[in-house]
């Protein structure tokens, strides 16, 4: 006897709209061992502090593990909130701790942040293309986005004038190695930027999971850091997840106290707080400097990578192709020849085992182009880049050829 009631489910309206990540999507393909996957944006597991993290979860359960195993502050672990607040003022821009927030993942801080500010038909100013996990959700609460222009040095900020800017809840940018593009704003940009805002009172939500992964050219203020003097409303997202390692679900927001209070009652409504036994594992591991001695072995390996994945394109892809040169992070962003199809280019190349992620899904906004692409060197073995670049170079074909 069957006794399968199929009992049927009325979603809202926001939950009918939920797509699945074109990423993610992919992935599922590249779990296959003989596919060469350039799509996942995935720290290398070869920088990730096994040890020292086992190390740092002993001594917490051994010496506090009541409090590490009880429930805790919405807000965060304190030692850990003094830790970043300590950590970003380094930078220039004092940060008191009840100006920082720690979540279960800098992910779960943009969901916060839609939640905080977007209504249905709210304007939200991205960067064209940008991240495509904001995209992802933000577009929950059914915002209006509008595409702020870029070209090869990043945002361009002379281009938020009066009426792009009228009645926008907010612009999200990422200035360091951005992703998809690899992209880093300069300096006289970042002054630009956060100037501009300051005039409008457009806050900024800037997202920095990259910005310790610098491997090449001179690192550049935050925008928090120069926002402040210059009196724009700047909500910085930070992550343990590319230092440490993603499976520690643990990021933090710094903004001014009262976006930060809002933010607490959204996440006492979400989630209560993130694991304690987490944030004091974390705490415990970089509380004496640990990052200052780790991270250098982390920037050597991704500087490797990515110049075994330039040279590989510079090798074996046409000469009328376009690529960034990243200056840090994971990613390099290709731009080939008018009246490609990098959707269909990626069917191509999966049917010779190699994966990446076509530039569409991360364009908001504005109608995307079909020709860009973003890869991923950082997990892959130089053999295996210079093999899969190669393949995707002959399936795009030589220059003029469309």
């Amino acid at each position: 006897m069957d006794m399968h009631i199929n009992t049927p489910a009325v979603f809202s309206q926001r939950a009918m709209q939920l797509t699945s990540s074109a990423i993610r999507e992919i992935l599922k393909i590249t779990e296959r061992p003989e596919v060469i996957s350039f799509a996942g944006g995935l720290p290398s597991p070869s920088g990730f502090p096994i040890a020292e993290l086992r190390a740092a979860f002993d001594r917490v359960l051994d010496t506090q593990g009541a409090t590490a195993l009880q429930y805790g502050r919405t807000e965060g672990y304190t030692p850990l909130r003094e830790w970043v607040a300590q950590d970003l003022s380094r930078e220039g821009a004092p940060i008191d701790p009840e100006e920082v927030l720690i979540v279960s993942g800098s992910q779960q801080a943009l969901d916060m942040l839609g939640k905080l500010f977007i209504d249905p038909g709210s304007k939200v100013l991205v960067e064209a293309p940008s991240y495509l996990g904001a995209l992802q959700s933000f577009s929950l609460f059914q915002p209006q986005f509008q595409a702020v222009p870029t070209d090869a040095g990043g945002l361009v900020p002379d281009a938020l004038d009066d009426a792009l800017v009228r009645d926008a809840r907010f612009i999200y940018v990422l200035p360091n190695f951005q992703n998809p593009t690899g992209l880093t704003l300069d300096r006289a940009r970042r002054q630009a930027l956060v100037e501009r805002c300051a005039a409008l009172g457009l806050p900024i939500i800037e997202d920095d999971p990259y910005g310790e992964l610098r491997y090449a050219g001179q690192p550049q203020p935050g925008l928090l850091e120069l926002g402040r003097p210059a009196g724009a409303t700047v909500i910085r997202l930070g992550s343990f997840s590319k230092v440490l390692a993603p499976g520690m679900r643990l990021g933090y927001v710094v903004a001014p106290k009262t976006i930060i209070s809002k933010l607490v009652q959204i996440k006492q409504a979400t989630d209560l707080h993130t694991a304690t036994v987490t944030q004091m594992a974390v705490y415990e591991t970089v509380r004496d400097g640990f990052l200052h001695r780790h991270l250098p072995l982390v920037r050597d390996l991704y500087q490797r990578q990515c110049g075994y994945m330039l040279d590989a394109l510079q090798q074996y892809f046409p000469a009328d192709a376009q690529w960034t040169r990243p200056e840090g992070g994971m990613f390099i962003w290709v731009t080939l020849r008018d009246g490609m199809d990098t959707t269909q280019l990626l069917q191509q190349a999966i049917a010779k085992n190699v994966a990446f992620v076509p530039g569409a899904p991360f364009y908001a906004g504005v109608q995307a182009p079909t020709n860009t692409l973003r890869l991923s060197f950082v997990t892959v073995p130089e053999d295996r880049i210079r093999s899969g670049i190669q393949v995707l170079g002959q399936l795009i074909g030589p220059a003029g050829q469309s």
